[in-house]
């Protein structure tokens, strides 16, 4: 087995593995452990600086990685125009910078504050080191490899159609890009990860506020009828 077959062939089983029984592990064994263990109390400015530009960042890339994931065909055929080719990779790169800063502003804050030290495990900082290698190959990709959003659709997203198909094309993968490369596996090394670390916080978002009814707030002060 090539070193090749074993990164995108057998790994990211591996990692999948790994996300779904530890996942489950974790909420049938420690459910009050489903947080992202928050520090606000402890310092609130650094956090909300950091906190807020890297969740907006990471969520935008990831909603984009998704719909191109989805709807690959679609992709391509809005690049296929010029202008919307260039609105598209400024803006990707703008988030993947926002999530760069928000990442590095964390950093800071926990390295700085003797507080926030003593409550931040091993984990973290693997956690954080992992997402600085996936957030930094990124951005570097956008910067040094122009128009990602196409061969992410005409490569890496059959690559990954190919993992869930249980027949895994490493062809697709193998001679991209070493920053490229790093970025891939970067991102199933946080998929591995993702029961053992805060990471798992975002499994207990109450989702089902979005589509709830609204809830209508009345207003009952003393004196008026």
């Amino acid at each position: 087995m090539t070193l090749d077959q074993l990164l995108y062939g057998v790994f990211p089983y591996v990692a999948l593995t790994l996300a779904i029984v530890g996942t489950i592990w974790r909420y049938f064994g420690n459910p009050f452990s489903y947080s992202s263990l928050s520090s606000q109390f402890l310092e609130n400015r650094k956090l909300f600086w950091g906190s807020v530009p890297l969740h907006y960042g990471i969520l935008v890339i990831l909603l984009g990685h998704l719909i191109a994931f989805l709807l690959p065909r679609t992709l391509l055929a809005w690049n296929g125009v010029p202008w919307r080719l260039y609105v598209l990779e400024i803006s990707a790169l703008a988030f993947g910078f926002l999530a760069l800063w928000g990442l590095i502003l964390l950093i800071i804050r926990r390295a700085s504050n003797s507080r926030i030290r003593v409550v931040t495990s091993p984990m973290d900082w693997v956690l954080l080191a992992v997402l600085v290698v996936v957030v930094v190959a990124g951005v570097w990709t956008a910067i040094f490899y122009r128009w990602g959003s196409s061969w992410y659709a005409a490569f890496a997203v059959p690559y990954l159609r190919s993992i869930f198909l249980f027949r895994p094309n490493i062809s697709l993968v193998d001679n991209l890009p070493f920053m490229v490369q790093v970025h891939i596996i970067g991102a199933f090394v946080l998929v591995a990860l993702l029961p053992f670390t805060r990471l798992v916080h975002f499994l207990s978002f109450p989702y089902a506020y979005l589509w709830r009814p609204y809830q209508l707030v009345i207003w009952n002060r003393k004196g008026e009828n």
